[in-house]
């Protein structure tokens, strides 16, 4: 491939995909949670899907044994990678090419050398998962590229491990799920212990998701999420005390915690307690979407961000700011953070008529408080990872 592409910036993007003539196209979205925030690592429950705005992978095999150049044309970036002899402390978007490719090597599968093309029109730390995204793109293309015979968990599987052993965030499966598996119209209910899901329709009309982006990412983020995680765990070992039969916070109830309360410190018992109300939460929220009830679903909405608030301890004063702001108009049924937390946006689920006004409404207000524009798009499920 000619390097020069990354440093052409005047060059239409779209005259460089067609001078590159790929052999192969994967089109990898995207994903939004509706509900179930931080219970995939426990083993529970969540309600994701994939969405309309994704990385387009354009992709060819370039004749060498481990050569491999990826260029970035959104963000005028590239980087060259030697199969053979991978470099594994590059920048972070790197890492997760980088392991993705090793753990399908761990597979005892062959990759030899590949160009890629990317663009991207997923915002990044909007909490829609683009890591997630970037992993499952390239491991479907890979494995239609080079005829690997993987299954489509099989890619949602190597893809997690990839964030976990090559760029540190020890993720649950929601998001590399989401992305490969989700279906056009329909919500994914997921069982993170069985790794079995169900669709459920998601006709919602006169009403629509609207997700408000609050520009920001706290440094928190990252180190944070690891430590969630950490405390989950050790709630799980001062329960097994008491039950043994406990292996995750999946299998605790309410009565559970509060038999054990005296055994915890309160950040222990609010995390715990916030993952356990979330499961049933989740369950709630499926029921009342299979019967239509939006008010219903709307009231579980704001009961998460409550729970992600004060008890888990994962929003910030942006997030916060959005969702009471949501709460004096009719026509939001209901609002809360989504992701990891600590910045990306909001969830909201708005009557389609009032959204431009609710849209400026909101613009104005966070611009006044916080001095930060606040960017604002509509979306709908859509499929998973495809070959275009």
């Amino acid at each position: 491939m000619d390097k020069t592409i990354a440093k052409n910036q005047g060059v239409d993007a779209m005259n460089i995909i067609n001078d590159f003539d790929a052999e192969l196209v994967i089109n990898s979205p995207g994903r939004i949670n509706l509900i179930g925030e931080h219970t995939d690592y426990n083993n529970g429950f969540v309600m994701p899907t994939a969405v309309e705005k994704s990385i387009k992978f354009y992709l060819k095999r370039n004749d060498t044994p481990s050569s491999c150049f990826i260029n970035s044309l959104s963000f005028n970036t590239s980087f060259e990678h030697d199969i053979k002899n991978p470099i594994l402390d590059g920048p972070e978007w790197t890492r997760y090419i980088v392991g993705v490719i090793e753990e399908i090597k761990k597979l005892g599968h062959t990759v030899q050398g590949f160009d890629c093309l990317m663009t991207s029109n997923l915002p990044m730390g909007a909490g829609i998962s683009s890591s997630a995204a970037l992993e499952c793109g390239l491991a479907t293309g890979l494995n239609e590229l080079f005829d690997l015979g993987l299954s489509k968990l099989e890619i949602v599987k190597l893809s997690q491990r990839a964030e976990h052993n090559y760029v540190g965030t020890l993720c649950g499966i929601m998001d590399q799920y989401a992305s490969v598996m989700s279906k056009d119209g329909y919500i994914l209910k997921l069982d993170c212990r069985s790794i079995e899901h169900e669709f459920i329709p998601f006709d919602i009309a006169p009403y629509t998701l609207l997700l408000l982006n609050t520009n920001v990412e706290h440094s928190l983020a990252s180190s944070e999420y690891n430590t969630r995680r950490d405390e989950c765990a050790r709630g799980v070992a001062v329960l097994r005390k008491k039950f043994p039969e406990i292996e995750s916070l999946r299998d605790a109830t309410l009565e559970h915690i509060e038999a054990c309360k005296d055994d915890m410190s309160i950040t222990l018992y609010n995390r715990c307690t916030y993952i356990v109300e979330e499961n049933l939460r989740v369950e709630e929220a499926g029921n009342a979407l299979k019967k239509g009830d939006l008010e219903k679903f709307g009231q579980l909405m704001y009961e998460s961000h409550e729970g992600l608030q004060h008890k888990y301890k994962v929003s910030c004063p942006e997030l916060d700011f959005l969702t009471d702001f949501s709460k004096n108009h009719q026509d939001i049924l209901g609002c809360r953070m989504m992701g990891g937390g600590f910045g990306g946006c909001t969830i909201n689920l708005i009557h389609q008529d009032a959204m431009e006004d609710y849209i400026a409404r909101a613009t104005k207000a966070y611009k006044e408080k916080f001095n930060i524009d606040l960017t604002a798009f509509t979306t709908t499920p859509a499929n998973g990872t495809t070959i275009l």
